[in-house]
């Protein structure tokens, strides 16, 4: 994509405020990508800011993860709640402790699908769905994660939760240039150890549990080889970076090139306009009433910067998140 500044003109000197969507490697963690970020950030010679990330992806997956700096740290939760979309490899025959590739072997079968039969239980995993959380998570168990027990030994139950699967498919060899891949499909009756999936999920749902169930469902047991985020809201592969080139853009203290705006994480959400006197206002949370204006969520703009999170009701805009920018009375 064209890279071009979250805020033009802005000099090392300025705080940023905004997105860095990281392309993440496999084998690092969400905490570790927000270390690697914070040091980009001093190598660029940039004032010490807030740093988060807008969504925990695991070690051995890859892909989207958005990180947010400055501000925009108080938008991260919206991030939490977007809809995911996943490409993910079931590998058949083997279920491991963990449900992924880094487990312990628990269960094996010589059972292998075929892409009829797996294409004939997608509707089962399609809408509103319950499913059982991996073991291996970070879901507290009376205040301790359930990964901490399961390593500790304990035998670890955790209770359905409700999720939603927007949709789910098998993912078209051709789209990749997998020669390998696409000769491997090729015979819709052979029986395969390997099949990719793409789901688009809503938040909460674990893909590992999803790949556990379909494995079940079909007779055999399986776990997820491969796992990549391609999607997390708004932010998809082709605003993502590498790690590499963020170190590169902070070697070179032109960092502001991978800073995306924060309004990027609201593409769903109107603007609203407002005068410098109305935007004071907001600032320091007050109401303003007899606002005509449509009714839900809106983005407080003034002079095209970011105010606050308003939710415009009937008798007029009530503050659910402000922004530290600048004096916008001035």
């Amino acid at each position: 994509m064209d890279w071009t500044p979250a805020f033009p003109g802005l000099h090392a000197a300025v705080m940023l405020h905004g997105w860095i969507i990281l392309d993440k490697p496999f084998g690092l963690g969400s905490t570790q990508a927000v270390s690697a970020i914070k040091r980009a950030l001093r190598e660029a010679g940039e004032p010490k800011t807030k740093v988060g990330h807008g969504g925990t992806l695991d070690p051995l997956a890859s892909g989207i993860l958005p990180i947010a700096i400055g501000e925009a740290t108080k938008l991260a939760g919206r991030m939490l709640d977007a809809t995911k979309v996943y490409d993910f490899t079931i590998r058949f025959g083997e279920e491991t402790d963990t449900l992924d590739a880094e487990g312990e072997v628990v269960a094996t079968s010589e059972v292998r699908p075929v892409l009829e039969q797996i294409e004939a239980v997608f509707p089962r995993f399609v809408g509103e769905i319950e499913q059982v959380p991996p073991a291996y998570s970070a879901l507290k168990i009376g205040g301790k994660a359930a990964y901490a027990r399961a390593r500790a030994g304990e035998e670890v139950e955790l209770k359905p939760r409700q999720v939603t699967v927007h949709s789910l498919s098998i993912r078209d060899p051709r789209e990749s240039g997998d020669q390998a891949e696409q000769k491997k499909l090729g015979s819709r009756f052979r029986g395969n150890d390997e099949f990719t999936f793409s789901a688009t999920v809503s938040k909460g749902t674990y893909i590992r549990s999803l790949a556990r169930d379909i494995a079940r469902a079909l007779g055999t047991v399986g776990h997820v080889s491969n796992l990549r985020r391609t999607r997390a809201g708004p932010f998809g592969l082709e605003s993502a970076i590498s790690l590499d080139f963020l170190n590169e853009l902070a070697k070179a203290r032109d960092l502001t090139r991978a800073v995306l705006s924060m309004e990027a994480a609201l593409d769903d959400i109107p603007a609203l306009p407002v005068t410098p006197g109305q935007a004071q206002l907001l600032k320091f949370g007050q109401r303003l009433a007899g606002f005509p204006v449509l009714p839900g969520l809106q983005l407080a703009t003034c002079g095209g910067t970011p105010v606050a999170l308003v939710e415009a009701l009937a008798d007029g805009l009530t503050v659910v998140r402000g922004f530290n920018l600048f004096d916008v009375a001035e």
